[in-house]
């Protein structure tokens, strides 16, 4: 696929395969799971964070896989922030005959009413935010939320906690010139407190291997003929694979500094929360 140009629907089209960002260049070649800790931490999320009968916020819902995962929980409504107005059309048809609806917004500033979600979402996207930008997404998310609402997150983490800043300033700048995207993960313990210093009570915490790029997690999350299509897309298409491939190789060699983490936290205030009352692991 290099140098070619695909539908005029999906984000960045108009970039060929050498400067597109690593996500949407893995959706270009087929791939429709893009979280770092694949369909199962989101599912595990989804099935704590109480949706049936919940009105429900998801910010950047990206290609909207996951939005076909809450709508299947049965919420009360579903309402998308999706800065990128073609994503938003994609995900408007998904969740558009549910009822769901999708609107052009800043994850930052939906102009959501205050207090009018049970449940916000927000997969893989804080990660690829500044320091400032991730403050204001949390604190939008706990303006949307009432009290008692919760909050579920999936992002990518750098491990261990003590980790060395050389270190994180090294996997960060890495990350940049892979998958061409100013990425910042945090650390587990520094996820944890920047959802705490906007008054949200962490409920439950997980982590898994970053395994995006690896045959079994491939397979887990597109099924055995969606792998075996993106493998295909990969075999015809010698730049896409190249970045592909060099994506893996810096997953692998950092797979000791890199992991997903799910979070769950809710706004203190309102009733019980059925995310703590349910008495399970997170994700």
């Amino acid at each position: 696929m290099s140098g070619s140009k695909v539908n005029g629907a999906l984000p960045s089209a108009d970039r060929d395969d050498d400067s597109i960002q690593g996500h949407w260049l893995l959706v270009r070649l087929g791939k429709r799971v893009l979280r770092p800790g694949g369909i199962e931490m989101t599912r595990g999320l989804l099935e704590r964070a109480g949706l049936p009968n919940s009105d429900v916020v998801e910010l950047a819902p990206g290609m909207g896989r996951t939005a076909t995962e809450i709508l299947a929980h049965q919420p009360k409504s579903y309402v998308g922030a999706e800065r990128d107005p073609d994503a938003a059309r994609n995900v408007e048809r998904i969740v558009g005959k549910s009822g769901g609806t999708v609107k052009v917004a800043d994850a930052a500033d939906t102009g959501l009413p205050n207090g009018s979600a049970d449940v916000v979402i927000g997969e893989a996207m804080l990660s690829m935010q500044s320091d400032a930008t991730k403050e204001a997404i949390i604190s939008e998310a706990a303006r949307v939320l009432r009290p008692g609402g919760r909050y579920a997150i999936h992002e990518l983490a750098l491990t261990p906690n003590t980790i060395d800043e050389a270190t994180k300033t090294d996997i960060k700048q890495t990350l940049a010139t892979t998958l061409k995207v100013n990425a910042r993960p945090l650390t587990v313990s520094e996820w944890m407190g920047l959802l705490a210093k906007h008054e949200l009570v962490v409920d439950a915490v997980n982590t898994t291997p970053m395994a995006l790029l690896e045959r079994k997690r491939l397979i887990a999350d597109e099924g055995f003929f969606g792998a075996l299509r993106f493998a295909k897309n990969l075999l015809l298409h010698p730049e896409g694979r190249r970045r592909v491939l060099s994506m893996r190789r810096m997953f692998r060699e950092h797979q000791e500094d890199l992991a997903a983490v799910g979070i769950l936290a809710h706004k203190p205030g309102g009733g019980a929360n059925p995310a703590v009352s349910k008495g399970k692991g997170c994700c």
